[in-house]
């Protein structure tokens, strides 16, 4: 008999979509996949260089289950360089992919009847690792025409005297788009006025278009960083997804926590990924410019695109590699008896009939949307945006 905690959580919609795509490719159907967010750029050599130097000098041992020294020094100096937050070595941990890092935050700090506030939409594992903690998520949902920032007179009534944290993301998956300073300082004074957590998702910080700069918002004070796990990673900004390198920053007792339960969970991360991490913050950063420019020109070219097919309306986004268009246009129309009425459905459609793998609004709590991502060639996002177009204009 499985767990209640197993039972509660279904698996994640964008790995599932990804899974049909791939059995669709393995059985010679030409499928362009625009849903798993992964940089389709290769690692650099210079970090390929240092996993590999580490290998012939033998650091293949365990290490401190929060990560090697070098590590933690270098993510702190990152931190301070690009962030202006200060944090010592055991305010810090080293945990394998981002993703581990939230939940070992989510272990950490949540119990049975807490409330963890989630701005929709949302990143599809954050309920989920709440409900696998035994708390309850709280949704609350944001628009398209504020550019899906959460509203701080919002979050206020959403607040209880339950709520334990606050989960923010930022560019975000699946929209984006980002936060700017005022509504990070107004969503920071709901949380220390009460006692609040905030997780900070600052993952795609350094994707980032048309001059946007990103604030962590546990810069603004320091009764706000007190209160702030901040969130970061290589798997985005260096193109590291396999090798699984995450990390967070925040107040020790938190720290010292997420390290306790990492030690009887994974350990540490593996040896020769960390002293490529090492690597990658300390070395040359012109890959990240020269990716995000590429990432910018796809960017530009899809969202005009899509905004020309009818019943779609695409915002800019200012960050990451995805896009979020508004579908509502398309819902209600249908071919040959097959009605489209939701997200789910038009994104089936749009597999099987024009090929293109996608992921629903509907798996990030926005009902009436998609998110494609352009981390894939120009060649497939002409293709595949040729491709939509004839599909939707075949509905009616």
């Amino acid at each position: 008999m499985l767990s209640e905690r197993a039972k509660r959580v279904k698996p994640s919609p964008t790995l599932a979509m990804d899974t049909k795509a791939k059995e669709m490719k393995s059985q010679g159907i030409d499928v362009i996949s625009f849903g798993v967010g992964e940089p389709d750029f290769d690692t650099p050599d210079n970090i390929k260089d240092a996993a590999m130097r580490a290998i012939k000098e033998g650091h293949t041992k365990y290490t401190p289950v929060g990560g090697i020294p070098q590590l933690k020094d270098a993510i702190a100096e990152k931190l301070r360089n690009d962030n202006g937050l200060s944090y010592e070595s055991d305010e810090i941990i080293v945990s394998c992919g981002a993703k581990h890092s939230l939940y070992n935050i989510a272990q950490a700090l949540l119990s049975p009847g807490d409330e963890v506030v989630i701005p929709s939409p949302y990143w599809v594992s954050y309920p989920a690792q709440v409900l696998l903690n035994d708390a309850t998520p709280v949704f609350v949902r944001t628009r398209e025409e504020d550019d899906f920032m959460l509203d701080p007179d919002e979050l206020k009534e959403h607040v209880s005297g339950r709520t334990k944290a606050i989960i923010l993301n930022y560019p975000s998956n699946p929209t984006g788009l980002g936060y700017d300073r005022s509504t990070l300082e107004a969503i920071a004074e709901v949380a220390v006025k009460n006692g609040i957590y905030i997780i900070s998702d600052e993952i795609y910080e350094k994707i980032l278009y048309d001059g946007a700069e990103h604030t962590s918002i546990a810069s603004l004070s320091a009764e706000v960083k007190a209160l702030t796990i901040v969130v970061n990673g290589l798997s985005k900004s260096h193109a590291m997804t396999g090798w699984r390198i995450g990390y967070a920053a925040g107040p020790r007792d938190v720290v010292k926590a997420m390290t306790k339960i990492q030690s009887q969970s994974t350990s540490n991360p593996a040896s020769i990924a960390q002293w490529a991490a090492v690597e990658a913050l300390r070395g040359p950063q012109d890959f990240i410019r020269t990716m995000v420019e590429e990432f910018d020109r796809r960017r530009r070219f899809l969202v005009e695109a899509l905004n020309r097919i009818e019943g779609m309306q695409c915002r800019m986004p200012t960050g990451a590699f995805y896009v979020f268009p508004n579908v509502s246009g398309i819902i209600g129309k249908g071919l040959d008896g097959r009605t489209i009425g939701d997200s789910s459905s038009l994104a089936l459609y749009l597999l099987e009939e024009a090929k293109v793998a996608l992921v629903p609004g509907s798996a990030f709590g926005a009902e009436g949307f998609i998110r494609i991502s352009y981390a894939t060639s120009m060649e497939n996002i002409r293709k595949a945006v040729e491709r939509i177009g004839e599909a939707v204009e075949r509905l009616s």
